[in-house]
C-alpha cells in the first residue's frame, strides 16, 4: 500500500468492513463535533416526539470528517429505513423517481455529493422535498403528459464537499445545515482509543497520540493509519502499538511529523525547486509530479493550504516559507517578503477565489 492510498484509497472489502465496525451507531457514540450533534439531537428527537419526519438535511465539510456516519445515524435515531445513493449516479430525473416513490414513510434518503446531481433531477428533487410528489413525464413532445406521484413522507440528508456549488434553490430547502469542522488531537485521540477497543488492537497513549498527530484532523485517515501501525506492529514488533512502534511504522508508509505522504512532498519539492516557489498554476503543478490536476487540487491542497504549507492566488500556488523550512530549505528573501507584507506582496494572499488558477 502506497503512502497516497492512507489517503485515497480504493477501499477493499477487508478494508470496508473494518470501517464499518468503528463507525459510531448513534448520536451518543459520535466523537467531535459536539455543536453539530447538540443541534441534530433536538431536531431529532423533537421530530420523534411530534411523530412527524424532521426537516431535511445538509452536512457539508471536507472528506472524511463523517457526513455519511452521522447520515446513518439519523436514520437510526429515527428508526427508520435507510437508502444511499450518489449525485453522479442520479442522471436523470427519472432514476430518482424510480428511489422516491420506492420510499417508505419515516425513511432517510441519503445522497452524497449531492451539488453533482443532475439538473432535471435536482428539479425534480424540489417538489419532492417540499409537496412529497413527483411529477414523471410520460411521452414526448406536444402529447408528454405528467403524472403526478405521491412520495411517502421521508427525510433527505444531503452530504457535499463543495457547498458553494450547490444552486439556491437546493440549499434553501434544507431545513437544517450542519458544517463538519477537522478534528483536534485529542478528539482524534479519543476516536483512535475507541477504534482500537473495537478492533482489539493493544495500544499506549502515547502511540495513540503520535497516530492522531499526523492524521489531518480526519477520523478516516486516522482510522486506516491505526490499521497500518497495528499491521505493522504485528508483524515487526510485539503487536502493541507503542510511540516508538508508530514512529517507526509510519516511516515505512511516507507519513511524516505532521501527515504529509510521498504526493504532498513530491507537489511542494516541485513547487519549490522547479518553480522558485511559485506563483505556478495547479495544472502546470500537476505534471510536474505526475498526476492529475483534480488529484492535487482536491487531494493534496486543501491539507497544505490549511498547514500553512501553501497559498492559493491570483496568479496560482505559492509556497509559503514554511514549506522551504519543513523540506529543510531556506526560503528565499522573495518568499518573505510576499508573506510579511513586503514589496511586492500579494494582496489578500489567502482569501483567493478557489477557483482562481489555470485548471480547464
Amino acid at each position: 500500500m502506497t503512502a497516497e492510498s492512507l489517503v485515497n484509497p480504493i477501499a477493499t472489502a477487508e478494508e470496508r468492513d473494518a470501517e464499518a465496525s468503528v463507525r459510531p451507531k448513534r448520536l451518543a457514540e459520535f466523537v467531535a463535533q459536539e455543536r453539530v450533534r447538540e443541534q441534530l439531537e433536538v431536531l431529532l428527537h423533537s421530530a420523534l416526539r411530534r411523530g412527524t419526519p424532521p426537516d431535511h438535511i445538509l452536512f457539508s465539510g471536507s472528506p472524511g470528517l463523517g457526513k455519511t456516519t452521522l447520515a446513518m445515524i439519523v436514520a437510526a435515531e429515527l428508526g427508520g429505513g435507510l437508502r444511499m445513493t450518489s449525485g453522479p449516479a442520479i442522471e436523470r430525473s427519472g432514476d430518482l423517481a424510480a428511489v422516491l416513490t420506492s420510499l417508505q414513510a419515516g425513511d432517510v434518503l441519503f445522497i452524497d455529493e449531492i451539488h453533482r446531481i443532475a439538473k432535471p433531477a435536482e428539479e425534480l428533487l424540489y417538489s419532492a422535498m417540499e409537496d412529497f410528489r413527483v411529477d414523471v413525464i410520460v411521452g414526448k413532445g406536444p402529447g408528454a403528459t405528467a403524472i403526478p406521484l405521491d412520495v411517502e413522507p421521508f427525510t433527505l440528508v444531503g452530504a457535499t464537499t463543495r457547498s458553494g456549488l450547490l444552486t439556491g434553490p437546493m440549499r434553501d430547502r434544507f431545513g437544517f445545515v450542519g458544517h463538519l469542522e477537522f478534528y483536534s488531537g485529542h478528539e482524534l485521540a479519543a476516536l483512535l482509543m475507541r477504534s482500537a477497543r473495537i478492533l482489539g488492537v493493544p495500544v499506549e497513549q502515547d502511540g495513540i497520540v503520535e497516530i492522531a498527530g499526523r492524521s489531518r484532523g480526519t477520523p478516516r485517515i486516522a482510522n486506516r493509519l491505526l490499521r497500518r501501525v497495528r499491521d505493522f506492529a504485528e508483524l515487526r514488533a510485539d503487536g502493541v502499538v507503542t510511540l516508538a512502534t508508530a514512529q517507526a511504522a509510519l516511516k515505512v508508509y511516507d507519513v511524516d511529523a505532521i501527515g504529509l505522504d510521498r504526493l504532498d512532498k513530491a507537489v511542494l519539492m516541485a513547487l519549490v525547486s522547479s518553480f522558485g516557489g511559485g506563483p505556478v498554476g495547479v495544472s502546470t503543478l500537476a505534471v510536474a509530479v505526475g498526476e492529475q490536476p483534480d488529484t492535487v487540487a482536491e487531494v493534496c491542497e486543501p491539507f497544505l493550504v490549511r498547514a500553512g504549507l501553501l497559498a492559493r492566488t491570483p496568479r496560482g500556488r505559492v509556497a509559503t516559507p514554511a514549506a522551504w523550512r519543513h523540506l529543510g530549505l531556506i526560503p528565499p528573501p522573495s518568499a518573505n517578503g510576499i508573506f510579511s507584507g513586503g514589496v511586492g506582496a500579494a494582496p489578500d494572499l489567502f482569501t483567493a477565489d478557489d477557483e482562481a488558477d489555470d485548471r480547464p
